[in-house]
């Protein structure tokens, strides 16, 4: 798949990540370097990166509980986004979006429009008609979410410490019928 820029769009499969895992690691440290709000604080080394990835995401995709898009650009990953399609089995219509991470380098460039428009038609064509994300409140990605439809549950104040300055963030819940 490609974006309109020449963003190339794929998912990755659990021994993609493995031969990924250096590029993937790259991708989420500049992130969480760059002070996104994605579950981590400073210090945050290659190999924490690179961990996160191996332990909580590989697992999820081979099993086929979870989806990785990755875009990229110039030879290089430039940002990613998961769907987290491990639901109870009273709501086998609804799935999770979860870190969806653009390179520092690649921002503002339509990567994340581009993943999260990607992520929705999958989410369709596997029958899910409800998705769910949370955001960290007063971040560039919440007007994003709310341009592609995305509907404000709430923020949940003090939610989560900020990357490196260490003080508490809340966090905008959100979700979107599709």
């Amino acid at each position: 798949m490609t974006a309109t820029d020449g963003t190339a769009l794929s998912y990755l499969s659990a021994e993609d990540i493995d031969a990924r895992i250096e590029d993937l690691g790259a991708l989420l440290r500049a992130c969480v370097h760059g002070g996104a709000g994605v579950h981590f604080v400073l210090p945050f080394s290659q190999s924490d990166s690179e961990a996160f990835w191996r332990q909580s995401v590989r697992p999820g995709v081979a099993q086929g509980l979870r989806h990785l898009l990755v875009a990229e650009k110039d030879g290089r990953i430039a940002g990613s986004v998961q769907l987290d399609r491990d639901t109870p089995p009273n709501q086998p219509h609804r799935a999770d979006v979860t870190k969806l991470l653009v390179h520092p380098d690649f921002r503002r460039q339509g990567i994340a429009r581009a993943l999260m428009v990607e992520l929705e038609g999958l989410a369709r064509r596997e029958g899910r008609s409800l998705l769910t994300l949370d955001t960290v409140t007063g971040d560039k990605a919440e007007p994003l979410y709310a341009s592609l439809g995305y509907e404000t549950v709430g923020v949940i104040p003090g939610y989560s410490l900020h990357p490196s300055r260490g003080w508490l963030e809340g966090t905008t819940v959100m979700y979107k019928a599709i």
